[in-house]
């Protein structure tokens, strides 16, 4: 599914994995469950801009890549009936192998 989104400077877009809605044998309520804290970027802005001169420092992160962010980073949304969220790349804790 391509996406319409674009980030704007050292931000990019993440799609959150959910995890299941059971632990062990114990049903976890809706209200009750934790933020996802992995996801895969689905949309990356161009860097940060640095110094006077505008230079742009580009982001080592990419479309498709599966990261760890911190369980309270960035700002949900959403977009096109789904939900994202939109992190700087600094928040981003770590890239995972994709499962």
């Amino acid at each position: 599914m391509t996406t319409t989104i674009e980030p704007l400077g050292d931000r990019v877009a993440i799609r959150p994995i959910e995890g299941s809605e059971m632990k062990g044998h114990i049903y976890i309520p809706e209200a009750h469950k934790e933020k996802p804290v992995r996801g895969t970027i689905i949309a990356v802005g161009p860097g940060k801009v640095e110094g006077f001169d505008g230079e742009i420092i580009p982001m080592s992160l990419k479309v498709g890549d599966v990261v760890i962010y911190g369980k309270y980073s960035g700002t949900q949304i959403e977009h096109e009936d789904e939900e994202l969220i939109l992190i700087r790349e600094v928040d981003v804790l770590a890239r995972v192998p994709s499962v």
